[in-house]
């Protein structure tokens, strides 16, 4: 792949992955209490509500515009391992399995992400951070 390539396809590979996690945190606003009570069902602390809205909003922001894009990567798809994990993996409802899955595949997309780096048209590449490596 040329270099162009390989940038052009990192820079939507983050925006798609990131966006997942923007639009998700900025909707989970409108009612963290709600959000704070499905999260207690699985276990977690309700008042840890607000400190996952704000990760998924900054986190999925730092993604898009390629910040720290290795630990980001790293941190969001940790994030979807162990949320698919707690809360979809259910062996006996075919949806939730499905969701469970979704979840695995996100996980390996912020995998290769934090494997490859942002790519050159991102902050990352901008402060001279690793080089992608596809």
């Amino acid at each position: 792949m040329t270099s162009t390539t390989t940038n052009t396809v990192l820079l939507a590979a983050r925006i798609m992955l990131g966006l997942l996690f923007l639009i998700s945190g900025f909707g989970k606003t409108g009612d963290v209490a709600g959000f704070a009570g499905f999260m207690a069902s699985g276990g977690i602390p309700a008042f840890l509500a607000w400190p996952v809205v704000l990760f998924e909003i900054l986190g999925g922001l730092a993604l898009i515009l390629g910040f720290q894009t290795r630990i980001v990567a790293l941190a969001l798809g940790a994030f979807c391992l162990v949320s698919g994990t707690l809360y979809h993996f259910d062996p006996a409802d075919q949806m939730q399995m499905t969701q469970f899955l979704k979840n695995l595949a996100l996980t390996g997309g912020y995998l290769s992400l934090a494997v490859i780096g942002a790519g050159a048209w991102s902050i990352d590449g901008l402060r001279g951070g690793q080089p992608a490596h596809a």
